[in-house]
């Protein structure tokens, strides 16, 4: 569950104005930058909710940074209203007054059957830019020496251009939009979750590191894969392994760990629970007070941090409900990207949903454990010869005993089966993985491919086509010699391969403006495999069906077939008499 408030050590997501997103990391006692729009502390943040809009205030002499205040909703849409698209009769007898109806025709030219004007265009405005008359001299000192939150400053560069009464309304707008966006200094903080690191990923970072996977595209995954919590069984603590039909999820992930968080999003394991979130908002720190008056909140002193509980020694032992297990090809998985949500791979802590649901293991581990040494179970000393040893070298050696049985419990756990689903997208062949992960996937297990060209998923359902199913059923290929270049999967075991493929673009919905935008940032399509794991049947299959004969040879039949039972009855009987 996401926090409803804001609290150290959280990554929060600030909204621009100019619609761009910055993503931040809240640490007490230090300040935020925000280039043009100005900066200011952390610690007015810290213990307020999300989703409030702010005004950055100038900053005092007295202080170092600047102040906040927070926007009323009544003053954030107090601008918005329902224009239309005509143009009242008594302004356009001010404007035109004193001129023809040829005048008017030239400023005005959609004109309705009684020839009031309906619509004012800019055919005979040209765009020039003298005329604006404030300089960016001019316009850098009143940022300098102006108060406020900029709206001083646009209202003077909107009365300073000298065309200002020469725009329609439409042109008007879109003017004052373009300044509010450049020198309004506002921002909405807003919660990290997965929709929006895919968008702030996809649009203002490298989305070749997430195979550009956009926040549709997962929405899309996570539907077919069917990825969602189940309540844990009774007496889960006393269980050995996972069993079939508990929420455990294969995933193949090589988008930095964007596809690992939405799983476990879905299954309500990605965010930490705070234990701030069950008091009130603290406005009271080391006996300092947050004064906010008239919803400006005030510079105060700085916030001690508080001392981190130190970790446990052992680490807590695995969930056997609502896991995800990465299968990974390097000696440490690519998980970067749940640092956002506070989970370190590396160093996991130990109140994280994410350190006892999540499990790595890689290929090596899965198909050949005798090889890696992370499976070669380490030396075993006797408890009496261990208390001997000096710390450094007795800690050593339980770490690398409890690696080995973590390691160990993953694997076992791994190749026992009986996953309720596979989720790919990986660079790798996609054959060769599902030719070692479907079998380890229950019936009726959803299967799961992104790829973001359609060319591999083409193949790839040709590979578990109809005719695929025939060729195999019809001269099967020996188990060993699997997989062939015929058959490098086995197409039995998926049923209705399809590709899918899905594609959000947003639009400007205005009267008589409706368009979609021309400014969204291109990229891959993205496409989806789906299919379901079925489980064939063993041995021959005959299939019979009832003909349609006709009512007399149907009872002739009957007829027939009880003669012939009386006939064996009565012989049966004469068999006994005579042996008796």
């Amino acid at each position: 569950m996401q926090p409803k408030a804001v609290w150290p050590a959280a990554q929060v997501v600030l909204r621009l104005p100019s619609g761009y997103h910055a993503v931040h990391e809240i640490k007490p006692n230090t300040t935020i930058s925000l280039g043009k729009y100005g900066n200011f502390q952390c610690n007015f943040l810290i213990g307020r909710p999300y989703h409030y809009t702010y005004e950055i205030l100038d900053q005092d002499s007295s202080s170092c940074s600047s102040g906040l205040r927070i926007v009323p909703s009544t003053e954030l849409y107090s601008d918005i209203k329902d224009d239309e698209a005509t143009t009242p009769a008594d302004l356009e007898d001010e404007e035109q007054a004193g001129t023809d109806g040829k005048e008017a025709r030239a400023q005005f030219e959609v004109l309705d059957q009684k020839g009031e004007v309906l619509l004012r265009t800019n055919r005979n405005i040209v765009d020039d830019a003298r005329s604006q008359t404030m300089t960016m001299e001019e316009i850098e000192m009143l940022k300098a020496e102006g108060k406020g939150s900029g709206k001083d400053l646009i209202a003077k560069i909107l009365d300073s251009h000298s065309a200002l009464d020469q725009k329609t309304a439409f042109a008007l707008a879109k003017y004052t939009l373009r300044k509010t966006k450049k020198y309004l200094r506002r921002f909405t903080v807003l919660p990290l979750d997965v929709p929006l690191l895919a968008k702030w990923i996809m649009t203002e970072k490298d989305a070749s590191k997430t195979m550009e996977l956009r926040e549709e595209t997962l929405a899309l995954i996570g539907s077919w894969s069917n990825v969602h919590f189940m309540p844990p069984p009774v007496g889960e603590e006393h269980n050995v392994s996972g069993s079939i039909g508990q929420g455990r999820w294969l995933v193949v992930d090589e988008t930095a760990g964007l596809l690992v968080a939405a799983a476990a999003e879905r299954l309500g394991i990605l965010h930490p629970q705070h234990q701030q979130e069950t008091r009130p908002a603290v406005t009271q720190v080391d006996g300092a007070v947050s004064v906010e008056s008239d919803g400006v909140i005030q510079s105060q002193p700085e916030v001690s941090e508080r001392p981190q509980p130190r970790h446990s020694i052992r680490k807590p032992t695995f969930a056997n409900s609502n896991t995800i297990t990465v299968v990974h090809a390097n000696a440490q998985p690519n998980l970067s990207l749940l640092r956002y949500f506070g989970f370190d791979a590396a160093n996991p802590a130990p109140s994280h949903p994410l350190t006892r649901h999540l499990k790595t293991i890689s290929w090596l581990q899965l198909l050949h454990p005798e090889a890696d040494n992370a499976c070669t179970e380490p030396e075993n000393v006797a408890p009496e010869v261990v208390q001997t040893w000096k710390s450094g070298k007795r800690s050593n050696y339980y770490r690398k005993r409890r690696r080995w049985e973590r390691t160990v419990a993953v694997v076992s756990d791994t190749q026992q089966g009986g996953f309720d689903g596979l989720v790919i997208a990986s660079p790798m062949s996609t054959p060769t993985i599902l030719h070692h992960l479907v079998p380890l996937l229950r019936g009726a297990a959803q299967v799961v491919v992104y790829s973001p060209s359609i060319e591999p998923l083409v193949e790839l359902a040709d590979f578990y086509s109809t005719q695929r199913r025939v060729a195999y059923l019809n001269d099967p290929p020996a188990p060993e010699a699997m997989p062939t270049e015929q058959f490098p999967v086995n197409p039995t075991l998926l049923l209705a391969p399809t590709i899918q493929t899905i594609s959000c673009r947003p639009w400007q919905v205005l009267p008589g403006r409706t368009h979609p935008l021309m400014t969204g940032k291109g990229g891959a399509e993205g496409y989806v495999f789906i299919a379901t794991r079925v489980l064939p049947a063993e041995g021959g299959v005959e299939a019979r069906g009832i003909s349609k004969k006709r009512k007399g040879k149907v009872e002739d039949m009957g007829r027939e077939a009880c003669e012939s039972r009386s006939g064996k009855v009565m012989r049966v009987q004469d068999e006994e008499i005579m042996e008796s």
